[in-house]
């Protein structure tokens, strides 16, 4: 079937999958030490942008910087607010390789990290000074990942789009290598047990401290080896498992606690953006309705059902927003 979804397979990519994992893990380490921290880590993530994945504006005393991974010409990019910059151009090395061009060009930024040089959420926490062994980069694929994190942020923007409640931005998570977005219910939740791997239980509780309903993409891993869309409550309610989400192809993993959808089934859906919305909006509604949300209160908003219906309206026609 014909589809503007690109293949991504996780036997296929699976070297430049965990290589460029860490990657990501040495950049999104210097946004975490350089920023101030902000609930549920969210100033730790990075953003979809045109070209791959940015950090957006790192303040520095009296400047900012970004780091932006380019996928499109495979390259990492600094640039900061006073005119200095530098590029790293991406290619098959070892993690240990990388770190040392990224550690050089945060001399010539003259920008002085303060992180842990080991991975978080992996099984293997070698040191990235150490990492001889992770040393792939395939652009194909890495530009075919992109091109669904592209999809998929522009789906789950829509998605987000539809709460009226706190809700996180659409994002990526660096040390689960997963674009994201939460929905909160504005209650408290019973502190996390924590237990993920390398990384602090202080910051797992933290993340969830507040009742949540999250879902987005994740290009699986061993335990579920294929590209997948998840969606997962915490705490979970009674009887969350046992909810009806749709499509048909949707699941619960037992092991994961989540719902899971197949990217394939999205892929080769006629209706890809549609197939996605239908599993957000009902993994949702069965998080909400068994946890008893108050869903007047984080749906419903006149104003903003106004606005959303005038946007709809181009220039020059009937209705248009001033």
């Amino acid at each position: 079937m014909e589809t503007s979804w690109p293949k991504l397979d996780y036997s296929e990519w699976k070297a430049t999958y965990e290589t460029l994992h860490r990657w990501l893990q040495i950049v999104g380490k210097l946004r975490l030490c350089k920023s101030p921290w902000t609930n549920h880590s969210w100033n730790t993530t990075f953003y979809i942008n045109s070209r791959g994945l940015t950090t957006s504006a790192i303040p520095l005393d009296d400047r900012v910087l970004t780091v932006d991974f380019d996928f499109i010409d495979h390259q990492l990019i600094f640039q900061d607010s006073i005119g200095k910059n530098f590029t790293i151009l991406l290619q098959s090395e070892s993690v240990a390789s990388f770190y040392s061009r990224f550690l050089e060009a945060l001399t010539v930024m003259e920008v002085k990290p303060t992180f842990d040089p080991h991975p978080n959420e992996v099984s293997d926490a070698t040191a990235f000074d150490e990492d001889t062994i992770h040393a792939t980069y395939d652009p194909l694929h890495v530009h075919q990942c992109f091109q669904v994190l592209v999809r998929a942020h522009n789906v789950l923007q829509d998605f987000r789009s539809n709460f009226v409640g706190k809700s996180s931005p659409v994002h990526f998570y660096w040390g689960s290598f997963d674009l994201a977005v939460t929905r909160f219910s504005g209650r408290r939740a019973p502190e996390h047990p924590g237990g993920v791997p390398h990384l602090s239980n202080e910051v797992v509780r933290e993340a969830y401290s507040h009742e949540v309903m999250s879902c987005g993409f994740w290009p699986g891993n061993e335990l579920y080896p294929q590209a997948a869309f998840y969606a997962y409550a915490y705490p979970e309610p009674q009887g969350f498992s046992k909810a009806r989400i749709t499509p048909s192809e949707a699941f619960y993993h037992q092991d994961l606690h989540e719902f899971i959808l197949p990217y394939d089934s999205v892929r080769t859906s006629s209706d890809p953006h549609s197939a996605l919305m239908k599993f957000l909006d009902s993994s949702y509604r069965a998080a909400a309705n068994i946890g008893g949300w108050d869903r007047d209160i984080l749906e419903v908003s006149p104003h903003l059902f106004k606005l959303k219906e005038l946007s709809r309206f181009s220039f020059g026609d009937e209705a248009t927003i001033q």
